[in-house]
């Protein structure tokens, strides 16, 4: 099955598996967009609310099942639901792990590469096999390099809310560069994958947060 998907996704691309990953990605990427234009809008008013939600919690802190249902009330008003947030990442778990199955699939990319990376091979296979002193040591060092700095853009993206915990807001800054580790022990292929996805979502989150709500 694995095989026939990569064969299906390579001959739409003209042969190029790379391009295939990448054509792949955006796709997955428009196909969630929806989810996440209803996550940035609840960002925002998660925002405009700030005075109101930290009055509530104040008031009914002591209450935890009043608290609940005034937010919840608060948040129907507007529109929305404060779960809406987690509906992007749920939505994009069965591609990442289709992704990491073809990624990590022992045949689906045989012959395949970028610049002469195999997309196959993890980095550790690629300095085994070509060295440290190679071309496709330098693409693999290229990709995670990109990844690296998406995974930066993509921390100083990230929002305080209110009265969040210090240490809270310092594991949601480290969060994005869990893609870097991802990339160092996964082959080409789903580094490849984080790249665009993530890059994509940088953009897509700088355009749609700039949006009022």
């Amino acid at each position: 099955m694995i095989d026939s998907l990569v064969t299906f996704v390579i001959n739409l691309s003209g042969g190029s598996a790379a391009l295939g990953i990448v054509l792949f990605t955006l796709a997955v990427r428009l196909l969630l967009l929806p989810l996440n234009v209803r996550q940035a809008r609840t960002m925002r008013i998660r925002e405009r609310l700030a005075p109101r939600l930290r009055e509530l919690r104040e008031r009914h802190g002591r209450n935890p099942e009043r608290l609940s249902k005034e937010l919840n009330a608060l948040y129907a008003k507007e529109g929305t639901s404060p779960f809406a947030g987690f509906l992007p990442m749920l939505g994009q778990l069965p591609f990442l792990w289709l992704m990491y199955r073809v990624a990590t699939h022992p045949t689906a990319l045989v012959g395949h590469d970028l610049f002469g990376a195999p997309l196959g091979h993890q980095v550790a296979a690629v300095v085994a096999n070509y060295g440290l002193v190679s071309g496709p040591f330098l693409v693999f060092v290229s990709v995670i390099a990109l990844v690296i700095a998406v995974a930066w853009l993509s921390s100083r993206q990230i929002k305080v809310v209110e009265e969040q915990p210090e240490v809270l807001t310092k594991i949601m800054r480290l969060l994005p560069y869990g893609t870097v580790l991802a990339a160092l022990v996964l082959p080409l292929a789903a580094g490849l994958y984080l790249l665009v996805s993530t890059a994509w979502a940088v953009g897509e989150r700088a355009v749609l947060h700039a949006r009022p709500a």
